[in-house]
């Protein structure tokens, strides 16, 4: 079997991806994190990402500039086609990706997996509310949406639940995709 290239996140809203993406790289020497493309402000906070207007990120489409690229949520994310030479010179890396590329992801980039993350839905609620980015009404939109399934096809998927302490949620990622040996305590 290949030996895991890339990992996509995935989660619902609240599940905490960019959280645990940071601490797993932080335990996990020469681990990638991919800085995603956004069509929304620089400056808007929450994950450290590359804003582009509507425009710019189309020009880059039609460019082929990206390995990945989808909309969610009113907004354009890409992934740069760059990663694709770190990844052939035998990097790994993780990135926050949308269910609806998974498979794409798969058939593109050979030793591709999954990291699903889960929490229960009185904390994706909690958390959700103390970001203070959505409104009630928006909050119970996205907890409605957290149970979606996963494509059919993925062949290499891993999930963990993040109800409780980072530590543990970064002890079991790091023991999911790296041996014993190679993880920094």
């Amino acid at each position: 079997m290949t030996p895991v290239r890339l990992i996509g996140v995935v989660g619902p809203s609240g599940v905490g991806k960019d959280t645990v993406m940071q601490a797993v790289a932080a335990r996990w020497p020469g681990l990638h994190l991919v800085r995603r493309v956004i069509t929304r402000p620089s400056d808007a906070g929450g994950e450290d990402f590359d804003g582009v207007t509507q425009d710019d990120f189309d020009a880059r489409a039609d460019r082929g500039e990206f390995l990945l690229h989808w909309q969610a949520h009113g907004l354009r994310y890409g992934i740069p086609r760059g990663i694709e030479d770190r990844l052939a010179q035998g990097g790994t890396a993780m990135v926050n990706l949308s269910r609806a590329v998974l498979v794409q992801a798969q058939d593109r980039v050979p030793g591709f997996a999954v990291l699903s993350l889960t929490a229960a839905p009185a904390v994706l609620a909690t958390r959700l509310a103390a970001r203070g980015r959505e409104d009630r009404d928006e909050i119970r939109r996205r907890l409605d949406r957290a149970d979606y399934a996963l494509p059919q096809g993925l062949t290499r998927v891993v999930t963990i639940d993040n109800s409780g302490p980072l530590e543990d949620t970064v002890t079991a990622v790091l023991s999911a995709f790296r041996s014993r040996e190679e993880v920094e305590t």
